[in-house]
């Protein structure tokens, strides 16, 4: 790939977040969420210039001192190159509020309850049109803004918030290449059958827009051409992952996402963990078990605590023996279901642990709080990690924790996750629906031999630092510039290593 190619992302959510000093000045925190973290990777890698969203009044007013221009900004020892986008209120109130959140996730990850939600009215329809496009139209063009004059520009879009920007930018710059990266589920054609049908042709006629669309997993990437065949009848190779659309032909992708084992380990050995650590060997009982995860519909948080349950009521043996910590992120709690859903989460552990609890023991340790370190000190000492998500597009989770744990930790693994692809050999497969079969397992990890947990701990581990995020933008990057000069795709899947699998 020339080096001279300019190299633009966009996200909704940028590397940084703008907030006011004590002594009034505005200064830049890192940008929360997985997406921030992969691209950061991504930038690391090579130069680019990040598009994002402003998300607050800081973040606006720090736009606004750069003329709303493109602007250095210095984040924990690394300088990123950003520009902060500010939409009217309003529109994108009703863009993430509305559309993106709960509306596309909850059709991205099965969540609708369809006798009872959704219903399409025309509040939804002009939030569709009103907002999510004109948001995506916001952010396009800032895009085209920064690539004006530029020769053989490439544009890096990502998620579920920027499916109409690429056909705004497309119109504008046909000799633009367009990737896109949907880091959450695509579900089957049913599913979108929810959207109106000239919502749902505008979203698609977007996406389509790009020269690339990848996703984690080969079964979102054969979902996708599912649903390019059955929604709107297009010619479709599902061998070699290509979508024919107007006069085009746009490749489809599988690039499962990687951690960086040697930064996650690095963070492991921080002096605040090890404090965390000895407080938790402290209070450790025979058995441990740990969740890590926001407090979000999809992460099947409810199944996995009424499995306990069940646990404990078919294995009484294990009664003060065993304790369950659940870091829970709140997530989302301006969405009524997600609030809801976190008082929901309360309740239930209240009854568990008045059900089994003791004056000496309580069952579940249930933490609502997001702190990075405290996180990484239980991910080195549980025995059983949970991870039974509905739907999850990856699940660095998944990889996280058997990367830095030192008892030889058991993975029970949804086989609905990104991650499960890669590492179903080693895990221990669960339908997240089955809360029996998720209460048998917890029961299998606990009594297993020594010799075969530390079989399955290395196995993910060595799956785990098999791959970096270098080598994901690489295989990325390399498809860019294959299609780019006109070479077929070598495979329709992006990793080999996945191939083999």
């Amino acid at each position: 790939m020339s080096k001279q190619s300019p190299l633009i992302l966009v996200s909704n959510r940028g590397p940084a977040t703008f907030e006011r000093t004590d002594d009034g000045e505005l200064a830049p925190s890192r940008g929360g969420g997985g997406l921030v973290t992969a691209l950061t990777g991504l930038v690391h890698h090579r130069d680019a210039l990040w598009i994002a969203s402003t998300l607050s009044d800081e973040d606006a007013e720090a736009a606004q001192e750069h003329d709303n221009k493109a602007f250095a900004c210095e984040l924990d020892g690394v300088t990123y190159d950003i520009r902060l986008v500010e939409s009217d209120a309003e529109a994108y109130d009703r863009f993430y509020n509305t559309v993106a959140n709960p509306l596309l996730w909850f059709i991205q990850h099965y969540l609708w309850d369809l006798s009872n939600a959704p219903d399409i009215r025309q509040w939804e329809v002009d939030a569709y049109w009103e907002g999510y496009r004109a948001v995506n139209k916001d952010l396009a063009g800032a895009v085209l803004e920064e690539i004006e004059g530029a020769d053989d520009p490439i544009v890096m879009l990502h998620d579920y918030h920027l499916y109409a920007a690429p056909r705004f930018i497309r119109e504008a710059r046909p000799d633009v290449f367009l990737h896109h990266f949907v880091h959450i589920p695509w579900t089957q054609p049913d599913a979108w059958r929810v959207l109106p049908r000239d919502i749902r042709e505008d979203l698609f006629h977007g996406i389509l827009s790009n020269d690339i669309i990848a996703f984690h997993t080969r079964s979102y990437r054969r979902n996708f051409l599912l649903c390019c065949r059955e929604l709107f009848d297009l010619d479709v190779d599902e061998k070699e992952g290509i979508v024919h659309f107007e006069d085009r032909e746009i490749w489809v992708r599988a690039y499962p996402l990687p951690i960086s084992a040697e930064t996650f380990r690095k963070n492991a050995q921080r002096a605040q963990v090890h404090e965390y650590e000895r407080q938790i060997l402290r209070r450790r009982r025979d058995h441990l078990i740990l969740r890590v995860d926001r407090a979000d519909l999809s992460k099947n948080v409810l199944r996995g605590f009424a499995a306990f349950d069940l646990f404990l009521e078919q294995h009484p043996e294990f009664d003060e023996q065993v304790t369950f910590i659940a870091h829970l992120i709140p997530s989302r709690q301006d969405v009524a279901e997600y609030a809801e859903y976190l008082e929901r989460i309360e309740a239930l552990v209240a009854v568990i642990n008045h059900r089994h609890g003791t004056t000496d023991w309580m069952p579940i340790d249930l933490r609502l709080r997001e702190n990075l370190e405290e996180a990484i000190a239980t991910y080195k000492h549980y025995d059983l990690l949970m991870v039974n998500a509905m739907f999850d597009g990856m699940n660095l989770i998944a990889k996280e924790g058997p990367l830095v744990n030192e008892r030889h930790g058991v993975s029970l693994l949804s086989e609905n996750t990104g991650a499960h692809e890669e590492l179903a050999e080693f895990a221990l497969s669960v339908n997240p629906f089955d809360v029996q079969e998720q209460a048998d397992t917890i029961y299998r990890a606990l009594t297993m031999s020594s010799d075969e947990r530390a079989r399955r701990a290395e196995g993910i581990k060595q799956v785990v630092e098999s791959r970096d995020p270098g080598d994901w933008v690489d295989d990325q990057l390399a498809d860019i510039e294959a299609k780019r000069v006109g070479r077929a795709p070598e495979s329709a899947i992006g990793s080999k290593e996945l191939e083999e699998l």
